[in-house]
């Protein structure tokens, strides 16, 4: 039997970069909530005296990429801001790094949300206050600047350019999101509701009660004995696909179990955040599966990656850590050597995908060029590989 082997990416000669891409420092004004800027660094402003502007809708949500009813939390604020913005007589402006509040409004808001916060009774109602007013800035912020489909600029838009291809049908991928990657333009777990689509990748925002109640139906659904978490866990033995997956005959290609009620859809959970961040999300999924299945050891894969062409973009901690679509690519890519696995087209899928990645480098790479921004990565010593 073959055994896993490490990946490699097509990349771009051009594509290395010196520091993560951002929004642009400069707060930017916002004419229309659809608007298409045409200057490299316009400025931002959200005008939410108007009632229909300022609201967000459930079509312009769903736009972002998910299918989930919008959520209460994160209209409530929207509402709160637009009420404050109208007590205080200043609007709201967005600039820098993830879109945030800019000028007077900013010193305000600030104060208003410490206090909020600050009020809330236990840290559960904090973390969901925490995940939704993140959320809400960065909806408002983006509005008529990023392209809702990439994330990226509306100049410099991909979505062109990107080939949609089909996840085997018993296969999903949870793309579990901290707050603050949400709309990140260097974000890659987008890339794959881009080419497999909303229902086979499917967005889950921590703190986002709405979202982590859709997942968690489905993974009970699923059963436990479907369900595995793409992450490094130190605090437990590591298993390989192969290890896993490598049965002959694989138990994981039978028919579904009636008895249980279990779907036997294979849900794959990939953490995606900063890695001081999925500490967090990793910890919140344990201990959700200590609630629904009593125990909190949930499962993990480790993968057998290489470095991934996104580490010239997005810097990792160690050079055998990857991004949220590098793992994806790796886990099909390590189906696919298997026998029992080789006939669901692992290979063609996690190259549709890799493709996709390679376009948002060279996106990315060329709004960089085009704004005088250096695209040379400082190589930085790396104190080990964990």
């Amino acid at each position: 039997m073959a055994s896993p082997r490490a990946f490699t990416f097509k990349c771009s000669p051009s594509l290395a970069f010196s520091t993560k891409t951002l929004m642009d420092s400069k707060p930017r004004t916002l004419r229309s909530p659809f608007s298409c800027s045409t200057s490299g660094s316009p400025q931002r402003e959200a005008r939410l005296s108007d009632a229909v502007e300022g609201a967000i809708t459930l079509q312009e949500w769903q736009g972002w990429g998910t299918t989930s009813p919008l959520p209460a939390m994160v209209t409530k604020i929207v509402e709160d801001l637009k009420a404050l913005e109208k007590d205080i007589d200043a609007q709201m402006s967005f600039g820098g790094s993830g879109g945030k509040l800019q000028g007077d409004f900013k010193v305000q808001e600030d104060k208003k949300h410490r206090k909020t916060y600050q009020a809330l009774g236990d840290s559960e109602q904090k973390l969901q206050f925490f995940a939704a007013r993140q959320i809400a800035c960065r909806l408002l912020g983006s509005r008529g600047y990023l392209c809702q489909k990439c994330w990226l600029p509306l100049e410099d838009c991909m979505c062109s350019n990107v080939t949609q291809s089909t996840l085997w049908h018993r296969m999903r991928f949870w793309l579990y999101m901290h707050p603050k990657d949400f709309l990140r333009q260097n974000n890659t777990g987008k890339l794959l509701w881009q080419v497999f689509g909303t229902e086979a990748a499917t967005l889950c925002l921590f703190g986002i009660s709405e979202h982590e109640e859709i997942m968690w139906n489905a993974l009970k659904l699923a059963g436990k004995n479907n369900v595995w978490c793409l992450y490094p866990n130190k605090n437990a033995a590591l298993k390989s696909v192969e290890d896993v997956f490598g049965q002959e005959p694989s138990p994981y290609l039978e028919c579904t179990d009636t008895k249980t009620n279990e779907d036997g859809t294979l849900n794959f959970i990939l953490i995606d955040g900063t890695w001081n961040n999925s500490v967090s999300i990793f910890s919140r999924l344990k201990d959700q599966a200590t609630s629904v299945w009593g125990e909190a050891d949930f499962p993990c894969i480790s993968l057998a990656t290489g470095v991934s062409a996104m580490h010239k973009l997005r810097p990792q901690p160690s050079w055998d850590r990857t991004c949220t679509a590098g793992a994806a690519i790796g886990l099909l890519s390590e189906l696919q050597l298997l026998p029992e696995f080789s006939s669901f087209g692992f290979d063609k899928q996690a190259e549709a995908l890799e493709d996709t990645l390679v376009i948002l480098l060279e996106a990315l790479t060329t709004r960089r060029v085009r704004m005088g921004r250096s695209i040379t990565r400082k190589v930085r010593h790396m104190s080990g590989i964990c």
